[in-house]
């Protein structure tokens, strides 16, 4: 997974990013869909010790194109966590009242401090660019459009903005380039196959959490004579 990750300082090119890369993935989707199961579960126990130790702090960051999959990375990666120790904020459209601040206000009302502080107090910080490409966004737009229970996800917003395809590609290499660093790695991940990228994040957030070398808390009372009748 590692080669997903945008060194410091690295000149990002998407063009030489397959998004239809899986890897050394040999299976297809059903298999990878199998191999998800285990760790979505090793994810689950993971976080139960992150809660239960109560020292450190994850922050997941996912940016996308229109389409990119987003949602559908967060409803199957985080399959099976326990949702009350997760926090999930989606910043869309501006809105009024965030249009009367700056640019970033809207996301220091969610982590107040810049991602080098937030480090630094113990979060671990992982970011992934999910990359598609015009074909895939296009077959996915469409299958919005034929499915009368997905078209309220589309808006003819969506076609102007698919129109700036290339400027979008430019403004996502420089914002990679730029903002990559050892305490907050970018990683571009393949989304074309979603199964290989619901793998290829869950196990960069797995390798991050074991890592951490996390151990459960002792109980604070001794509990060696303790019977329940």
């Amino acid at each position: 997974m590692n080669k997903y990750r945008v060194k410091p300082g690295q000149k990002v090119d998407l063009g030489r990013w397959d998004p239809s890369d899986t890897g050394d993935f040999k299976g297809g989707k059903e298999e990878g869909k199998e191999a998800l199961k285990p760790l979505t579960s090793r994810l689950e126990e993971l976080q139960e010790l992150l809660y239960a130790e109560h020292k450190h702090k994850v922050l997941i960051v996912l940016q996308a194109r229109d389409a990119g999959g987003k949602d559908g990375t967060i409803r199957h990666v985080f399959d099976r966590v326990n949702p009350q120790g997760v926090k999930v904020a989606s910043f869309k459209v501006p809105t009024p009242r965030e249009l009367d601040h700056d640019y970033l206000w809207r996301i220091h009302r969610h982590v107040r401090e810049f991602e080098r502080l937030l480090a630094e107090e113990g979060t671990t910080i992982l970011k992934f660019f999910l990359h598609i490409d015009r074909d895939e966004q296009k077959k996915r737009f469409q299958a919005r459009l034929d499915d009368p229970h997905k078209q309220w996800k589309f808006s003819l917003g969506d076609l102007e903005e698919r129109k700036l395809w290339d400027e979008y590609r430019k403004a996502y290499e420089i914002m990679l380039s730029e903002t990559s660093t050892d305490w907050a790695p970018w990683y571009v991940i393949p989304a074309n196959r979603k199964w290989y990228r619901n793998l290829a994040v869950s196990r960069i957030i797995i390798d991050a959490l074991e890592k951490l070398q996390m151990a459960y808390p002792k109980p604070e009372d001794d509990l060696s004579g303790v019977v329940i009748e």
